[in-house]
């Protein structure tokens, strides 16, 4: 029997087809991958397909959550109430919906992805 091995960084995770952000008829829909307790909220790059985004606030009674929805709109320039967590309450993999006219899946990476002025 010939033993295969796994590599955890597949081949594709990468790709615009599995991009951390898709375009909505309404607004857009982020897959984020979230490290809570950092020193400082900030994006971190591209994880398994996710925005990984590290956030300055704890893990418990739902604080990490309301801190992600709080960066991601004022980094977005939308309303708080435009930002939905969708799925991932009680884990690091959340799935999030933007609803804002005008806004599309373009800028939205731009915006999101440089490292440059994404300290919070």
């Amino acid at each position: 029997m010939v033993s295969i091995p796994v590599n955890p960084l597949q081949p594709g995770l990468f790709s615009p087809s599995t991009c951390w952000c898709q375009g909505l008829a309404d607004g857009v829909q982020l897959c984020v991958y979230v490290q809570p307790n950092a020193k400082a909220t900030e994006t971190m790059g591209e994880f398994n397909g996710a925005l990984k985004v590290r956030l300055n606030a704890p893990p418990v009674d739902g604080k990490a959550n309301q801190a992600l929805c709080a960066w991601l709109a004022e980094r977005l320039g939308v309303p708080r109430h435009a930002v939905y967590l969708e799925a991932g309450h009680n884990r690091r993999y959340k799935k999030i919906r933007i609803t804002a006219a005008g806004l599309d899946a373009k800028a939205v990476r731009v915006a999101l992805s440089g490292n440059a002025s994404s300290v919070y």
